[in-house]
């Protein structure tokens, strides 16, 4: 599914205006390996993050009508667009460049095979990897690249 930012309630779009933005889930093992990968290969700090159980990840999952306690998908914002499942994926890996551009190249899978893979991989994560007791808190040099509201957990 891809959406655009201009859809959403006007106080939420305003928070992410000008942002390319991840939204993961901080309790999943792969979603957490996801973030620190582009944390460590986005040198020129092209993205901000926040996790899904936040106040913003809650904010951007209920408004675009997704479950807001079993998340199946990072959120990817570039360029006003929403981007979910291994389209999420590829909008990143666009952005880091290379060698990582590379696997940008996933979007261009058809849909019947890229979201059926997706799927299974998002249904079977905490199975073959499993999941952290607590969502992640990022250290005082990561906490700059969250939005605010971004790794908060929800009280």
């Amino acid at each position: 599914m891809i959406a655009r930012v201009s859809t959403l309630p006007a106080a939420l779009a305003k928070r992410v205006a000008d942002h390319n933005l991840i939204i993961f889930d901080g309790e999943c093992v792969l979603c957490s390996a996801f973030y620190r990968f582009v944390l460590r290969v986005d040198t020129d700090q092209r993205f901000v993050f926040a996790t899904a159980q936040s106040d913003l990840g809650q904010a951007f999952f209920r408004a675009m009508g997704m479950p807001t306690t079993d998340f199946e998908t990072n959120l990817v914002i570039t360029d006003g667009t929403i981007h979910t499942h291994l389209d999420s994926v590829a909008a990143v890996m666009r952005r880091v460049g290379w060698p990582w551009r590379i696997f940008a190249l996933v979007r261009w899978l058809p849909g019947w095979i890229k979201t059926p893979l997706y799927r299974t991989i998002a249904r079977n994560r905490f199975r073959m990897l499993g999941r952290y007791d607590t969502c992640l808190m990022p250290d005082a040099e990561a906490q700059i690249r969250f939005l605010p509201g971004g790794w908060e957990p929800q009280k």
